[in-house]
């Protein structure tokens, strides 16, 4: 220590003493800014200091007789009732209790950006005509009726059902930063993830379902009551500047071209995901950067889920990746669908882990059936009951074929009309009780 620095120590350790309350304060993190040479006298330092410990003293006296009120009435402190309904670890453990989307009121998003992105070309004058309109009501009808048969079917198999609300979607709503109106509450796939005793509502990334959160309120504030665990990810602007809004896509090939780039429609100004971008199993959890979910989304998940659960981002060819599961779709501990037309880039990681991968047969859905929302690959969309049992299209013989040779049972239904909404089995559903526990599939 040099000289001035030894004189500047006594000069501070006598200014300790004639005025204690400095010392204090610095050692406390109070008005740290104030030293022997600021022009304050000691007495009025000394009021200052004197009211602020007896605002901090009352203060506190507050806190803790709220703290003791509350104790007496508060039951949210103990721990997660043992017969909480919420519970999910992977896609695949016996379902007890699921969320079944509704069609009822469905609307064709407006033609926004990325909505654009996200759908084909061949149907882009759809959405420029019908935007903010209902879907073709003939088309609905047949849907709703297809939905119930597969809620009626499950509650056969033993399965509990629950069902959002039914929303106006078609009323128009404005923020600061847009205007739009709604969409569906068709797949709760999409914006509810459950990991544990915790279900995670997505912020989701299209404008037109900002608040589609609105139709699961309901039944999220039961589980909730009950014991559930729930976290709301942060609700982005969707301000401009979370698109591209020059996005250049024309053709499929546009779309090869920027996937291989990692250019997305969404880019990286606040934290987006929808979560049916992520798919699980166990301790691991995986997930693909998509055009509705962005790496700051994917980086908010890794966060708060650290440490319990591991976050992989996994990646694909698709000129158009939204969703994962209808390209990677986890059906069993060692076991996944991987769609041959969109090859994972890491799928030897799950090979040397000692998975089989099967590569499910080409769909048969006919090309003259509309699919406004997704591609035909819903066929691998399928719904777990448990290891041996499967929810699958009861048109699509050949992949009914494939688990049968696994040795699982499937059960048949037919909701053609529900994948024009953009989904299959796993995308109408969200399965919020699987009766298991937490492991690792990868250690």
């Amino acid at each position: 220590m040099s000289h001035s620095e030894d004189v500047q120590t006594r000069k501070n350790r006598k200014s300790s003493k004639e005025y204690p309350e400095l010392a204090f304060g610095e050692n406390y993190g109070i008005c740290p800014s104030i030293t022997i040479k600021d022009k304050i006298g000691r007495s009025h330092l000394g009021r200052v200091f004197t009211g602020w410990v007896q605002r901090s003293f009352q203060s506190t006296q507050a806190a803790t007789a709220s703290q003791n009120t509350c104790a007496a009435d508060d039951k949210a402190t103990s721990p997660v009732p043992k017969n909480c309904p919420v519970c999910s670890y992977n896609e695949w453990d016996p379902l007890e209790e699921v969320i079944v989307g509704r069609a009822e009121n469905a609307c064709v998003p407006p033609f926004s950006v990325e909505v654009k992105a996200n759908t084909y070309e061949k149907y882009w004058g759809f959405y420029q005509k019908f935007g903010g309109q209902s879907f073709p009501k003939d088309h609905l009808k047949k849907a709703i009726a297809e939905i119930e048969e597969m809620c009626n079917i499950l509650k056969r198999e033993g399965v509990i059902v629950k069902r959002p609300d039914p929303i106006d979607w078609s009323v128009k709503y404005k923020t600061p930063d847009f205007e739009s109106t709604g969409m569906y509450a068709a797949m709760p796939r999409d914006i509810l993830l459950v990991v544990g005793n915790e279900i995670i509502e997505a912020p989701m990334a299209w404008r037109a379902r900002f608040f589609e959160y609105r139709a699961y309120r309901r039944i999220i504030k039961d589980y909730f009551n009950c014991g559930a665990k729930w976290t709301t990810a942060p609700k982005p602007t969707m301000a401009d500047e979370l698109y591209d809004q020059d996005y250049p896509i024309r053709t499929v090939e546009d779309r090869h071209k920027l996937a291989a780039r990692g250019k997305f429609v969404t880019t990286e100004f606040e934290p987006c995901f929808d979560a049916a971008d992520f798919i699980r199993a166990g301790r691991d959890i995986f997930v693909q950067r998509s055009q509705v979910t962005n790496y700051m989304g994917i980086e908010w998940m890794r966060r708060h889920l650290a440490p319990d659960y591991r976050v992989h981002i996994i990646s694909f060819t698709d000129p158009n990746p939204m969703h994962i599961d209808a390209t990677f779709n986890i059906i069993g501990p060692g076991l996944v669908l991987s769609n041959p037309d969109r090859p994972c880039h890491q799928i030897e990681l799950f090979k040397k882990a000692g998975w089989t991968v099967i590569r499910p047969p080409v769909p048969l859905i006919p090309d003259d059936h509309p699919l406004w929302m997704s591609s035909k690959w819903l066929s691998m969309n399928v719904l777990m009951l448990d290891e041996k049992r499967v929810m699958v299209d009861a048109n699509e013989t050949s992949i009914q074929k494939v688990f049968e040779n696994l040795g699982i049972s499937t059960i048949k239904v037919n909701i053609r009309h529900a994948n024009s909404l953009g989904g299959g089995f796993h995308c109408w559903t969200c399965d919020i009780r699987r009766r298991g526990t937490l492991q690792s599939y990868f250690d």
